[in-house]
């Protein structure tokens, strides 16, 4: 009887070290949103909208962890290592991700400038400076996604072995708690800005 290398994954203390980082991060978002809302009181905080690429970057964000959790199928049901089409469409996969990413990092730079065309910037404004200072923290933390995902890529593409997989499981785990830090953070900023 063959196993796959998801019954072989020995990746449990990478895991263990991701959900000890998402819940950190979890916890720092969390105490901004509560500075926010105590700050939002004040007669000084003003309203804007919020540029509309980044309802695209949300779109982008979600697709990429559908596209991550398609090379997760393909790779985790890799029964041996020389299961080369499993592993080229999980490589594919997860190049696709890395490309969302980038993508939705590239959208908020975007953002940011027609923030900036509109005269607000970080300085500007208590609203603003949330803003800036919610986007800048997430966009940091997905370019340490993106090298956790290039880490991985070049992983896989050496060997699609055990413990590709336990880095791909970590990653993903990362990888999908920003996405829904990100839906987080966009509802919100539609709410409160």
């Amino acid at each position: 009887m063959m196993t796959t290398l998801a019954q072989r994954s020995p990746g449990v203390p990478a895991r263990t070290g991701v959900w000890v980082g998402v819940a950190g991060i979890a916890m720092m978002f969390a105490a901004f949103t509560a500075a926010m809302v105590v700050r939002q009181a004040e007669a000084d905080w003003s309203h804007f909208r919020l540029p509309s690429i980044l309802y695209v970057n949300t779109v982008l964000l979600m697709i990429s962890s559908w596209t991550l959790e398609r090379a997760r199928g393909r790779l985790a049901g890799v029964a041996e290592v020389e299961d080369g089409l499993a592993v080229a469409q999980g490589r594919r996969w997860l190049a696709i991700t890395l490309a969302l990413g980038l993508l939705f990092l590239a959208g908020q730079v975007v953002a940011w400038r027609s923030l900036a065309a509109l005269g607000l910037f970080l300085s500007t404004n208590p609203s603003s400076s949330f803003f800036y200072v919610f986007t800048a923290l997430h966009g940091a933390h997905v370019l340490g996604g993106i090298g956790a995902l290039v880490y991985v890529l070049r992983r896989v593409y050496r060997t699609a072995d055990a413990g590709a997989l336990g880095a791909l499981q970590a990653a993903a785990i990362y990888w999908h708690f920003l996405t829904g830090l990100w839906l987080y953070l966009l509802l919100l900023l539609t709410l409160r800005l």
